[in-house]
């Protein structure tokens, strides 16, 4: 039994990692300029390894290959490694808190990420570095803020007595909203116009300005949290059976939950920072891949990570072309689809959470 469920994981694994390279494939051929899956193929190819396929001419040269590789590629790996990231976060975070409901906006995190990358945009502070620090600056200032907004949800739930999940929701719910506050200030006493239509792409989220040069620190990031985090599937699977039974195993939960909410810190701020905020992908995603997996979290991360950088590369998609001639934010559709399938989840109640169903 136990051989037949590790194959069912495995071959699932593998039917979704050749359904994202499918779909980074396709994607990159859907644009206003038509171009064949195999010519895509061929480009990506040819620049990987110099390898040509017969019949296609002017590889690694000309329109097309500035349009695959230059334009095209970049936003779609773009878009794959932010499903990735904040699907890796809620997942680390539902566990870290107990709680179905925790995700990076929930919690907060997206919202001081934002409020770090609106003051970093509005007071110039990019200027003050030059180079490699000046294309940085918004993210550490966003990663400043998500950091400095995960302290503050501990310290609001530790007071009175022992940390809970349901004070760790409220708490950041309550921060979420102050940084969309001093965001709104910040934004309204501002008058330049072009500093105000930066912020609002973080407001709606765009995969737009993806670059080779901008993929390198988010791709950078999520390589190292996600292989952390495989290391730390036993005692997460531990952490789902209770406070009580995790320190009794030998589990520091006050330690290794403040590493948790500082690594999904950095993760959710460097997406922030190059993307906007993009909505309930961290919340739908795991509560799909959970379904599917059940709760254990060797078999749950892997497939909700994959999951979730296949789910926002159709998002942007969509994004893309469901209005002829002009581009939905990605946070828009995001929240539209996600909506409606957890609350179809939710209803359902096909899934467990923790150590037993629910």
């Amino acid at each position: 039994m136990k051989r037949n469920r590790a194959f069912l994981f495995w071959a699932a694994v593998a039917g979704l990692i050749l359904v994202l390279i499918l779909s980074l494939i396709l994607a990159v051929t859907a644009g206003t300029v038509p171009i064949s899956a195999r010519e895509v193929y061929g480009q990506i190819l040819y620049q990987i390894s110099g390898i040509r396929l017969k019949g296609l001419d002017s590889l690694g040269t000309g329109s097309i290959f500035d349009i695959v590789w230059t334009i095209r590629l970049p936003r779609v790996l773009m878009g794959c490694v932010v499903g990735m990231s904040l699907a890796l976060s809620g997942v680390i975070m539902q566990a870290t808190v107990q709680n179905p409901l925790a995700d990076p906006y929930i919690l907060g995190l997206s919202s001081g990420a934002s409020l770090g990358a609106t003051f970093s945009i509005m007071i110039g502070a990019s200027a003050v570095f030059s180079g490699f620090l000046a294309r940085t600056s918004i993210a550490f200032w966003g990663f400043l803020g998500s950091f400095l907004v995960s302290l503050a949800v501990f310290f609001l739930s530790s007071v009175g007595g022992r940390v809970t999940t349901s004070r760790m929701i409220l708490s950041g719910v309550v921060m979420s909203s102050i940084c969309s506050a001093f965001s709104n200030i910040i934004i309204y006493l501002n008058s330049d116009k072009s500093d105000i239509q930066s912020v609002t792409f973080w407001t709606f989220g765009s995969l737009s300005t993806a670059t080779w040069e901008k993929l390198a620190l988010p791709a950078a990031v999520l390589a190292v949290c996600l292989l952390y985090f495989i290391t730390q599937l036993r005692r997460i699977n531990i952490m789902l059976l209770g406070d009580e039974a995790a320190t009794t195993l030998g589990v520091n939960l006050s330690r290794t939950r403040k590493i948790y909410m500082l690594i999904t810190s950095l993760l959710t701020a460097v997406v922030v920072c190059h993307c906007g905020i993009i909505g309930f992908v961290g919340l739908m995603i795991p509560h799909i891949a959970r379904a599917i997996t059940g709760s254990d979290y060797r078999r749950l991360l892997p497939v909700a990570t994959l999951v979730g950088g296949i789910f926002m590369i159709w998002a942007d998609v969509v994004a893309r072309f469901l209005v002829k001639g002009k581009e939905i934010p990605i946070g828009i559709i995001t929240s539209a689809v996600g909506a409606p399938v957890f609350l179809f989840i939710m209803l359902r109640n096909a899934y467990g959470f923790g150590g037993k169903d629910e």
